[in-house]
């Protein structure tokens, strides 16, 4: 499959569909609070698997109740593409039943 980065239109289009998702231009950024640190190391996890799946992986940053989340394709230069997007979805569609809060 043919990876091609968004334009920045694109990915503030399709940020609409992600509450909580930003771009900085480069990066998708998501940051999760958890009531403590063995739900947030559970979402770590299912996102490991769902990256697997994918084969595409994001910089993932475990903290005690938190879980950062930033990713972009480095095949394309660094750039923000359909790749991010969709693991960005996956990633929001399990977060909620992980007890993940904004």
């Amino acid at each position: 499959m043919t990876v091609e980065p968004l334009s920045q239109k694109d990915v503030e289009d399709r940020l609409r569909e992600l509450p909580g998702w930003s771009s900085d231009g480069v990066l998708l950024r998501r940051t999760y609070t958890f009531a403590g640190h063995a739900p947030a190391a559970a979402l770590v996890l299912h996102i490991s698997v769902t990256q697997e799946e994918l084969g595409h992986h994001a910089e993932i940053t475990l903290g005690y109740n938190k879980v950062d989340i930033a990713v972009n394709t480095h095949s394309v230069g660094g750039k923000v593409t359909g790749l991010d997007i969709e693991l960005a979805r996956r990633i929001e569609a399990v977060a909620s039943g992980h007890g993940a809060r904004g």
